[in-house]
């Protein structure tokens, strides 16, 4: 970014929302990046499928490493004719299958006597090539199933130039794992119903529907027909142009549903649904919006919130792109079972039900924000993604990074006044990669975008966006590009000046893992950077800073060290410096002790000197490069001592995500660390606290909209609780009672875990059995049943504990995820430790009779937390001796000896946190 003059950089609490949003999705995974593969090395073309190489590195989630070999290019599929024909009839017994058939138009490219296509799964029956003219003996069908290929041998060959007709007919196996063609079983209604059939073909199960060029880079048009029972309604990518009736050879009637031609488009992007479902709509500048969901839930409205924010987000892309969406209509639809989450495919969104209904009970949970998220962000893929596709998945970032980026644009835009954060992506110590691809390649991919998009200027980096589009429209693109694209606009204008070309600056982010470290000495104004947890990488890093308050122009390290004389201060203390300004860059920054020194002065006396945003980044970066052992645990501390007058959740969250992780709390009370925390903690915490427990109490709809309230509140006021603070723990007391009165009142869901909880501790018989009670309604959600179960698992007295155990065995309500989640429940609170083991050797026949060694592995876990000495790792290997097999018990005993090894450097780190507050506690 060019030179950015004025002072005062203070970023408000709505801006800071925006930032935080990307903020979350960068600290989500910074741990992670070690593992990412440099995505540079683009595998040749083979000429043929002969030997399979190895898994490309940037095709995460694929069925297998074979199936992704690249196909010949001797044929290009330029249209599909497709029929799908779901055997699948209301209150029918499986096993339920599928038929069809395809034809498809392909240009030769090369003189060849083999057909070579994918297939996987499929039983191919008949297969013919239709020339011009005349129809080419076919001499044999050969099904590869290890590399998921279907191969026809020809008597005469195809010529270069021709066009030719592949004529496949296929049936195969409805799956139920909701990948490729699957069937779900929803009830609605009331009613159990059977009959709902989607797709997911993303990124290699088209060739598990039908026979195809399954690569992202062969796209065509298609035209799609869906055989179905006449009772259910077919849907797919394009709109239907024709209902029409069949009968089969027994004579039964069958619709046959007929759509338009579709664009040209990857097979990843067909989709597919048969179902029984209604629909809301409306129209956005002429294109028809439906959101479709199980009746009941259309009916109650719960679809309502995503067609009022499709259409507004639809029109914001549309004008921040300046191109038109391509098609004639949008459907999105709510499946009440779906794995991937939400899939963008052209046409016809798919979702999983609670990424697109918003219910009355949501009002606290920050469903709102998710649904708007996940919204956005599929509809960002209509046009990056599915009007303009990455060549190979190796650049599959070129969509999602891009598309995670987006989204936040969208959701800023549609709802202007929510707090907005990434996802479910929560700063909180740990991680977790769980969707369809790993949320490295989309959340890497937003950050290095964020960060592209901040020292371009955004309105730089729109123009070049658009121009990519228009040009690769309908077309295939690698990240190479994009960054032509960004350079020639570069080169038309002087506001911008950039230390290297685009592709050199972006390259040393997308094509080697890792991020940088950055190492500051504000003596001598030199900064070093160095791979985080490896010394040997290199990157092209913009440095945004500001000095005493002031923002200051741009900075470029471009070498692993250099001096920048702008940043040597003086010897005042009111002289220091602050990096990565709003987290617009990919990094982490490690202060010398004089400016960290400066920086604990600065917040003690003015917290909001800092913008919140950067006070995040600076506890968050403080922590971390702790625990990677960059700087000790005492330097961290010091920035805690100005808390008091720290009145951000999202800011306090990381502290006691990082003091009191959720996963040591019950061991935290049997050190001599906790009286010294608590009384540290509480002084710094009551001002926020009286806050929120004063809109608690007084008006809580007021939080409605407050996000970080909805996200982390709930930690806040557990970690107070469980530090013994009297008000909290009566007001879980208050609201418990008030729900016990009145079991129609409904206790805040951004609180109801915390306030059951501690509603039961401080309680006696008689509240765990109203728990107990609610647990058995069958109304209950199964989010209401978990908190219930963690609830019961909260009394203080120890025959309390064993009836929750033994309630988790006996009764039949409970499923093994159950009896494991009471397990756990049980094991993390301060007395359940020995109960929990107990309950569990005395019964350990009838649990691994019921559960099998499953249930073993979750015991495992949970008991590795409290392994600090020799005796009780024997303790526990007499147990798995008894109970494992002889290379299962070598496992144990290694995961026993790191738990061990964990546990006493934490028992360490914990003895020193101690000797700190016992030197601060009173500062």
């Amino acid at each position: 970014m060019g030179a950015r003059g004025g002072s005062g950089l203070y970023v408000g609490r709505g801006t800071a929302a925006l930032v935080v949003a990307v903020l979350l999705s960068l600290l989500a995974v910074l741990f992670a990046l070690a593992a990412l593969y440099g995505r540079c090395r683009h595998p040749p073309l083979p000429s043929r499928p002969a030997a399979a190489p190895g898994p490309d590195p940037g095709v995460p989630g694929a069925p297998t490493a074979v199936s992704l070999r690249r196909l010949p290019r001797h044929l290009l599929p330029l249209h599909y004719e497709l029929e799908l024909w779901p055997r699948v009839r209301p209150g029918q017994e499986g096993p339920f299958g599928f038929s069809g058939q395809v034809n498809i138009t392909v240009r030769c490219r090369r003189d060849t006597r083999s057909v070579v296509l994918h297939s996987a799964g499929l039983h191919n029956h008949r297969a013919a090539v239709l020339g011009p003219g005349a129809a080419l003996e076919v001499e044999g069908l050969r099904l590869e199933e290890e590399g998921e290929l279907a191969v026809l041998e020809l008597r005469e060959p195809l010529l270069a130039g021709r066009q030719y007709v592949l004529q496949l007919s296929f049936h195969g196996r409805l799956r139920e794992d909701r990948e490729g063609l699957f069937l779900t079983r929803y009830t609605d209604l009331g009613c159990s119903r059977y009959m709902l059939v989607a797709s997911q073909l993303e990124p290699a199960y088209a060739r598990t529907v039908y026979p195809c060029f399954d690569e992202p880079d062969m796209k065509a048009t298609f035209n799609i027909r869906i055989v179905h029972d006449p009772s259910y309604m077919a849907l797919s990518n394009m709109p239907p142009i024709d209902v029409s009736e069949m009968k089969d050879e027994n004579g039964s009637l069958w619709s046959v549903t007929t759509f338009n031609t579709s664009l040209k488009m990857s097979t990843y992007l067909t989709a597919f649904v048969v179902c029984d479902f209604d629909y809301v709509n409306r129209t956005e500048r002429g294109i028809e919006i439906r959101i479709w969901a199980r009746k009941e839930a259309v009916k109650n409205g719960y679809v309502d919130y995503a067609l009022n924010i499709t259409g507004p987000i639809f029109s914001f892309l549309e004008d921040l792109f300046n191109i038109s969406y391509p098609l004639p209509k949008i459907d999105l639809v709510a499946l009440p079972e779906f794995g991937a989450g939400a899939m963008e495919n052209w046409g016809l969104m798919t979702f999983e039900e609670s990424a697109l209904l918003y219910l009355p009970n949501d009002k606290f949970t920050g469903r709102k924000t998710i649904i708007a998220l996940i919204v956005s962000h599929e509809l960002a893929h209509q046009w990056f993604g599915n009007l303009v596709t990455m060549t190979w998945w190796n650049d599959l970032w070129l969509k999602e990074g891009l598309a995670s980026y987006l989204e936040n644009l969208g959701v800023t835009f549609v709802e202007p006044k929510l707090s907005l954060v990434k996802r479910e992506d929560k700063v909180n110590g740990s991680f977790s990669l769980a969707s369809l691809f790993d949320s490295i390649t989309y959340n890497k991919g937003a950050s290095i975008t964020w960060m592209l998009s901040g020292f371009l200027t955004e309105k730089l980096f729109t123009r070049a966006l658009n121009s990519y589009l228009k040009e690769f429209a309908f077309s295939n693109a690698n990240q190479d590009d994009l960054w032509t694209h960004i350079q020639l606009v570069i080169d038309t204008q002087d506001e911008v000046q950039l230390p290297a070309s685009v592709k050199k600056i972006m390259d040393s982010w997308t094509c080697q893992n890792g991020f940088p470290v950055l190492t500051v000495n504000i003596t001598t104004g030199t900064i070093s950077q160095e791979k985080f947890h490896n010394k040997n990488n290199t990157w092209i890093v913009p440095i945004s800073w500001m000095r005493n308050g002031s923002s200051q122009p741009l900075m470029w390290l471009d070498n692993s060290s250099k001096v920048f004389p702008e940043m040597q201060v003086s010897e005042s203390e009111y002289d220091w410096i602050l990096l990565n300004v709003n987290l617009s860059g990919y990094y982490r920054v490690h202060y010398d002790q004089l400016n960290l020194k400066r920086l604990v002065h600065l917040l003690e006396n003015d917290p909001k000197a800092i913008p919140a945003v950067s006070r995040f980044q600076l506890l968050d970066d403080m922590f971390a490069l702790t625990q990677s052992g960059y700087t000790e645990i005492e330097a961290a501390l010091e920035l805690t001592k100005y808390l008091a007058g720290e009145d951000e959740l999202f800011i306090w969250n990381v502290v006691l995500a990082n003091l009191v992780p959720d996963n040591v709390e019950s061991t935290l009370k049997s050190y001599e660390v906790y009286p010294l925390l608590k009384k540290y903690l509480l002084k710094r915490m009551l001002p926020i606290y009286r806050y929120y427990a004063g809109f608690i109490r007084q008006n809580v709809d007021a939080l409605e909209d407050d996000y970080f309230a909805q996200v982390y509140l709930e930690k806040f006021l557990a970690t107070a609780c469980w530090l013994g603070l009297q008000d909290c723990l009566d007001l879980s007391s208050e609201l418990y009672t008030k729900w016990m009165d009145n079991p129609e009142y409904k206790i805040p869901f951004l609180i109801r875990r915390t306030v059951c909880c501690y509603g039961v501790a401080v309680g006696s018989e008689q509240e765990w059995d109203f728990a107990w009670e609610m647990y058995k309604h069958n109304d209950s959600t199964t989010e209401d049943k978990d908190i219930l179960l963690s609830a019961m698992s909260c009394a203080k007295e120890s025959w309390l504990l064993h009836r929750s155990l033994r309630y988790g065995l006996s009764d039949a309500r409970f499923s093994s995820n159950c009896t494991t989640n009471i397990l756990e429940y049980v094991v993390s609170k301060d007395t359940g430790h020995r109960i929990a083991w107990e309950f569990v050797t005395e019964n350990w026949s009838l649990l691994s009779e019921r559960y099998g060694k499953e249930i073993l592995h979750v015991v495992l876990k949970i008991m590795g937390r409290f392994v600090n000495t020799d005796v009780q790792i024997q303790e526990l290997q007499v147990f798995y001796n008894n109970t494992l097999e002889e290379d299962e018990r070598e496992t144990a005993t290694l995961l026993l000896e790191t738990a061990k090894t964990e546990n006493m450097e934490r028992k360490e780190l914990l003895t020193r946190v101690a000797d700190w507050l016992d030197k601060n506690i009173d500062d």
